[in-house]
C-alpha cells in the first residue's frame, strides 16, 4: 500500500499485527540454529535489499543470493538436493499465516523489519461511511498507531519497498507511549544512519496525527544525520541484493 493514498481513498483500519520480525529458515541438510552459527561463505537467499543491507552489516562473513517466487516456491528451492542456498530469510508473518511456523529456525531480533510488516491495512473510498463503520470494528489501536508512525517515516524519506529502510514502532498502553527506532543502511552494509524517539500520546488530541508526527520527527533526525545521501545513492545506482556465488 503506498504511503500517500489518492484523495478519494483512506486507510479505514489496520488489523492486529502478526509477529513482524524476519525469520531464518534453515535448509533441512543443516543443523545450525542461528545466523551466528553459520560458517563463513554460507549462502542466504532473500530478495529484500533491506534485509541484505542490515545482515551484511551484522554478518559480513555470509553471502547473499537473490531468490524469487512465492513462499512455497522459495522453500522448494531451499529444500532441493542441488540447492545453492543454505538458508532463507522470510517474514515470520507469512510463514505463520500459511501454517509453516514449524519451518522457522530463528526469529531475528537484530534486524529492523520493513514498514508495516506483519500488518494488514484496509483501504476504502473516503466517502463510504457505511464501510468505514464496518472496517472500524477491525481496527487494532496499537498496530494502527505503530504503522502510521512507520508509514510517515517512509513517506518523509520518500522510500519504498525496494530501499533499505527498517522501522520498528511499538505502543505501550500502560504508559500511553509510542516508541520508534529506524535505520537506513547502504546496500553494501558499510554505512548506516539510525534514529529513535518516543511520545506520550495526549488523549485530548487526535492519536493518528500524533503517531504520524513521531514518524516525521524520526525521519527528520535521520535526514539530518545523512540518510538522504544513502537513499539518493541508491536512486542513482539501484542495488542488486546478491553476491557472486560459485559452487
Amino acid at each position: 500500500m503506498p504511503t500517500t493514498l489518492p484523495d478519494n481513498m483512506t486507510l479505514a483500519a489496520i488489523t492486529e499485527r502478526e509477529d513482524p520480525r524476519d525469520a531464518l529458515i534453515m535448509a533441512p541438510r543443516h543443523s545450525y540454529k542461528t545466523l551466528e552459527e553459520m560458517p563463513s561463505g554460507s549462502v542466504i537467499g532473500t530478495g529484500s535489499v533491506r534485509r541484505v543491507a542490515q545482515l551484511r552489516r551484522l554478518y559480513p562473513m555470509l553471502t547473499f543470493m537473490d531468490i524469487r517466487g512465492n513462499l512455497n516456491t522459495r522453500l522448494a528451492k531451499l529444500d532441493a538436493e542441488d540447492s545453492p542456498f543454505d538458508a532463507l530469510i522470510l517474514a515470520v508473518a507469512g510463514m505463520t499465516r500459511l501454517g509453516l511456523e514449524s519451518r522457522i529456525t530463528q526469529r531475528i531480533d537484530s534486524v529492523l523489519h520493513a514498514v508495516g510488516q506483519g500488518a494488514l491495512g484496509i483501504e476504502i473510498r473516503s466517502d463510504d461511511q457505511r464501510t468505514a463503520r464496518i472496517a472500524a470494528t477491525l481496527n487494532h489501536r496499537a498496530t494502527r498507531l505503530a504503522c502510521l508512525a512507520e508509514r510517515e517515516l517512509m513517506r518523509v524519506l520518500e522510500g519504498g519497498c525496494s530501499v533499505p529502510i527498517g522501522a520498528v514502532a511499538q505502543w505501550d498502553d500502560s504508559k500511553r507511549r509510542l516508541e520508534m527506532q529506524a535505520i537506513v543502511v547502504s546496500p553494501d552494509g558499510e554505512h548506516a544512519v539510525e534514529a529513535s524517539s518516543d511520545i506520550t500520546v495526549d488523549l485530548e488530541e487526535d492519536e493518528d496525527t500524533q503517531a504520524r508526527a513521531l514518524g516525521n520527527t524520526v525521519a527528520d533526525t535521520m535526514r539530518e544525520r545523512g540518510a538522504e545521501r544513502i537513499l539518493h545513492a541508491i536512486e542513482r545506482t539501484p542495488p542488486a541484493a546478491v553476491d557472486s556465488v560459485s559452487r
